[in-house]
């Protein structure tokens, strides 16, 4: 069963929309377990109307918490008790994709951060980046805390305009796989996304 987690080095970096690109060209489901903020709608909506995929391919978050902020503080607002014995990939036919909230160093709880959920889970973690100023630092402190726990990577999908010095760095550095890069789309919709993950991936690093 091929089951990916879907992380990034911060928030707001297009983690949602490549979660969309790599679950519809896998014919995947789609699991975010803890969605932090609902105004707006949630990622959940967002992955269902970018992806194509069936509503019965997106599954329902273990965790929807109504504060956009680190799920430990939205938690907290909203009287809730994260217990990540309920943060278990669910089994399902086919592949799986899983998005993480924000970064990989994000808490959870009080104690966990998504790093040592990863860990437990032991799936293959794909890093989303910018490629904007910051982005070496940002993708190699991440990588460094993924293998900290012995987390697998499966490597590093860019999202922006192409800036070929951040990501090869990023790849010697890191000793990390480049998976490919998703432009900022003027247009963003199903068909659009679906042309910009053909033509900056190959689906066979996702096999």
């Amino acid at each position: 069963m091929t089951r990916f987690v879907v992380t990034g080095t911060d928030t707001d970096i297009g983690k949602t929309v490549f979660a969309a690109a790599l679950a519809g060209a896998l014919g995947a489901s789609y699991w975010k377990p803890v969605q932090a903020g609902l105004d707006g709608g949630s990622d959940a909506a967002r992955v269902a109307a970018l992806s194509g995929l069936a509503r019965g391919k997106i599954l329902d978050e273990a965790y929807r918490l109504e504060t956009p902020c680190s799920p430990d503080r939205a938690a907290t607002l909203d009287g809730v008790t994260i217990d990540v014995d309920r943060l278990v990939p669910p089994a399902v036919p086919g592949p799986l994709v899983i998005e993480g909230a924000g970064g990989v160093m994000v808490p959870l709880t009080e104690t966990v951060v998504f790093a040592d959920l990863f860990a437990l889970w032991r799936l293959p973690v794909v890093l989303v980046a910018r490629t904007t100023l910051g982005t070496i630092n940002h993708s190699l402190l991440s990588i460094e805390a993924l293998r900290r726990r012995d987390v697998p990577i499966l490597g590093v999908a860019f999202i922006g305009d192409p800036v070929p010095h951040s990501e090869e760095a990023i790849m010697r550095l890191g000793g990390v796989k480049r998976l490919g890069r998703l432009p900022i789309l003027p247009t963003l919709d199903a068909a659009s996304l679906r042309a910009a993950f053909a033509a900056g991936f190959a689906i066979e690093d996702f096999a």
